[in-house]
C-alpha cells in the first residue's frame, strides 16, 4: 500500500531506523487508497456525455464520509450534482432548507433523494446528530457520505459555513473535495483530506486542493475560509 501524502503533496518521512514516521498530527493528509469502487448508471453518464459534461472518479478511501461541493453559484448544480451522484452509482445524505421539503411533490423526491430538512437558525443539533450516525455507520460497516455545499447559498457570501468540518472532525471520516468546474464541464471527486482538528491547516490543504475551478456564475463564489 502506497504511504499516504501529505494534503501538500509530501510524503511522511521515514522514522530514524528507516520505517514509515507517524503521520503529524497537526497536518491534514491526502488519501491515496481508493478500495470502495461503486457502479452507477450508465443512462446518467450518457446523459451528462451529451450535454458535454464529463465525471472524475476512481473510487473512495471509506465507506463512511463527508463530501464539499464547491463552487455552489447556480440552480443548475443541483441538476449537474444529481446525474454525477447517479453516474457514479453513489447514495448520499445531503442537508437541505427545511422549507424545500414543505414544496408538495418537491418534498418527498428531495427526502427520495436522500434529503434532510435543517432549520438553519438552529442546526447545532444536525452536526452531532450526522458525526454520531457516521461514526456508527463505520462500526457496523454500513455506508454513509453526507454531501453538503459548504457556502451555503449561491449568492455570494464572505466565507464557508462550518457543519461540515464539525461532522468531519467529529466523526474522523474523509473529506472529500467535490468540483463543479464549468469552465472545462467536469463534476468529480478531486481529492480525499484526512482533516487534523487545526483549521487553519485543514482550511489551507482545502483551499490548495480546489485549486482554481470555475462556477457558472465565477463573481459567486465564496473565499474557502469560515464565515467570521
Amino acid at each position: 500500500m502506497a504511504p499516504p501524502r501529505s494534503a501538500f503533496g509530501t510524503p511522511p518521512q521515514g522514522g530514524a531506523a528507516g520505517g514509515p514516521a507517524e503521520p503529524d498530527p497537526r497536518r491534514p493528509l491526502e488519501l491515496v487508497e481508493r478500495p470502495v469502487q461503486l457502479h452507477g448508471s450508465a443512462l446518467a453518464r450518457g446523459l451528462l456525455r451529451a450535454a458535454g459534461w464529463r465525471v472524475v472518479f476512481d473510487g473512495l478511501p471509506a465507506a463512511q464520509g463527508v463530501a464539499i461541493v464547491y463552487p455552489h453559484t447556480s440552480n443548475w448544480d443541483f441538476v449537474v450534482g444529481i446525474l454525477a451522484k447517479w453516474s457514479i452509482g453513489i447514495p448520499v445524505t445531503f442537508w437541505g432548507k427545511d422549507s424545500l421539503f414543505r414544496v408538495p411533490l418537491f418534498g418527498p423526491w428531495l427526502r427520495w433523494l436522500g434529503g434532510v430538512p435543517v432549520d438553519r437558525k438552529n442546526a447545532s443539533g444536525i452536526v452531532g446528530q450526522m458525526a454520531d450516525a457516521l461514526t456508527r455507520s463505520r462500526a457496523e460497516g454500513r455506508f454513509l457520505w453526507l454531501a453538503l455545499a459548504p457556502e451555503g447559498t449561491r449568492s455570494h457570501g464572505e466565507g464557508w459555513r462550518s457543519g461540515f468540518y464539525h461532522v468531519t472532525t467529529a466523526a474522523q471520516v474523509p473529506l472529500a473535495l467535490v468540483f463543479l468546474d464549468y469552465a472545462r464541464r467536469e463534476v468529480g471527486f478531486r481529492r480525499f483530506l484526512q482533516l487534523s482538528g487545526d483549521p487553519a491547516a485543514d482550511m489551507a490543504a482545502i483551499a490548495q486542493g480546489f485549486g482554481a475551478f470555475q462556477g457558472r456564475r465565477p463573481q459567486l463564489a465564496a473565499p474557502i475560509r469560515f464565515k467570521s
